[in-house]
Parts: structure tokens; sequence; C-alpha cells
């Protein structure tokens, strides 16, 4: 029997879902990429224990956010700029909202991010998020209170779009 008996099946299940995820806390295809590749590596390490008696799925989330979180503490410096240059190409509504949101995400702190990304575009409980980021319940409703301010600070023209519930169809 092979160690790694299910790690390739579940990485091909679930692997268009959590590129998604590492897109959106890091901003960039690449960077991205490379989040998920370390956070795939050690998860194969770990497989045997996990595909016994684990979650998969949550050890792989929590792993991503908490990569996410400590490259971003050692980079201590922003993600690259998503400023798209103007050729002069006209967007619909919809494509321009996504752009904005993008930017102002951006610009948010790490954590702020992450709750977002967990809460809005996985559709995750106050709970599943607090346990994948390992802190209250609490910590996540006002990180989400904020995370959102912010949003609204940053992207006024995208305040319509937001209540303290969620991020409307522009993140979908």
């Amino acid at each position: 029997m092979d160690r790694y008996d299910g790690f390739r099946e579940f990485v091909r299940a679930r692997q268009q879902s959590l590129a998604r995820s590492a897109y959106l806390l890091t901003g960039d295809a690449h960077l991205a990429e490379d989040l998920l590749q370390s956070v795939l590596a050690k998860v194969a390490g770990h497989w045997p224990k996990l595909r016994l008696n684990g979650n998969p799925e949550a050890y792989t989330r929590k792993a991503l956010v908490n990569e996410y979180l400590s490259w971003r503490r050692r980079i201590r410096r922003d993600l690259p700029s998503a400023d798209l240059p103007d050729h002069g190409r006209s967007h619909d509504d919809a494509t321009l909202n996504r752009i904005v949101l993008g930017q102002a995400l951006r610009r948010l702190t790490a954590r702020q991010r992450a709750v977002i990304v967990l809460r809005f575009y996985e559709d995750r409980t106050e709970r599943e998020t607090a346990e994948l980021l390992g802190c209250s319940v609490g910590t996540v409703k006002s990180q989400t209170h904020h995370a959102l301010g912010r949003l609204r600070a940053l992207a006024p023209e995208l305040a319509g779009l937001f209540s303290d519930a969620a991020p409307q169809e522009v993140t979908r």
C-alpha cells in the first residue's frame, strides 16, 4: 500500500477550490501557485495520518491560511500591486467592480483579508472561520466588521454592495 493512497485524488478533487482561495488570499496568480504548492507539499508529508483519522480538507485549508499569514509576517511588505494599466478597453460594471474590490482587498491586513476570504468567498461560518484561524468567534466577528468598514472606505463606489453580512455578487 502506497503511503500517498488517496492524496492524488484529494488534490484532483479540491485543487481548483484551493487554488481560488490561495489567489484570493495573495491577489497574485503566481504567488497563489507557490502558496498552494508549499501547502500541498506539507500536507503530503502528513497524509498517512490525515487519511486514517483526520479531515484533510479542513487541515489543508487551515494550513493554507496559516502559510499565507506566515508569508505576510516574514515579508513585511505589501504584495505586488494589481493596478492594471489602462489600455483604453471598456469593461462592464461587474468587471470594474471586481477589479476595484480586488485592489481594496489587497490593502486589508493579512488577517482581515483571511477572514473575508473564508467568510464570504468560501462561505464558512463564524465558528469554522475561527477554527481555521485559531482564534475566537468574537475575533472573527470583530475582524469581519473592521474589514468590511475598511473595504467601504477604500472602495466607496462599492459601499452599496456591502452589508455587515456579506459582500454580494461582485465577489464571486
